[in-house]
């Protein structure tokens, strides 16, 4: 089993016995959406950290997607639990690059790539997702490849 898997589960039995109900229920979630993962494809297989960070990182975003939706609908009781529960799982996710950092590192990737164009978005994309790694949104990336593109 991945490190990261036994620290969640490990997390999830001291906030069980702690009686923190937010902490539990978005950990059991996190861990379902891991067991999903691992079952995926023709055989169940474990995931590595870098896939369970993944995992993590989708449902930090969907928690985020879904404060966002009901803030505007006027449901802030529910914005606010969807909020905490993100909070809850940014805690296993890598510190987020500033921008400053993603500028830099987006452009090494182009400079390093040779990509000067719209039509090498795509390689670009990838290029600049392999260099941050995870640690900057996707939509941010692209924003950025896409400036330093001058698309």
């Amino acid at each position: 089993m991945s490190t990261l898997k036994d620290r969640l589960t490990a997390d999830m039995r001291n906030a069980l016995k702690a009686r923190d109900e937010l902490t539990t229920s978005t950990l059991r979630m996190a861990l379902a959406a891991v067991g999903n993962a691992e079952v995926a494809g023709k055989a169940k297989r474990e995931l590595t950290d870098d896939e369970v960070l993944a995992v993590l990182t989708k449902e930090a975003k969907k928690r985020r997607e879904a404060a966002t939706a009901f803030a505007d609908a006027g449901r802030g009781e529910q914005a606010a639990k969807e909020t905490a529960e993100g909070e809850v799982l940014e805690r296993y996710l890598p510190q987020q690059l500033s921008d400053a950092e993603l500028t830099e590192l987006v452009s090494q990737a182009l400079a390093g790539g040779g990509f000067t164009g719209k039509a090498q978005m795509g390689p670009a994309m990838k290029a600049a997702q392999a260099a941050v790694a995870g640690r900057a949104e996707g939509g941010r990336v692209a924003a950025e490849v896409r400036r330093q593109l001058s698309i």
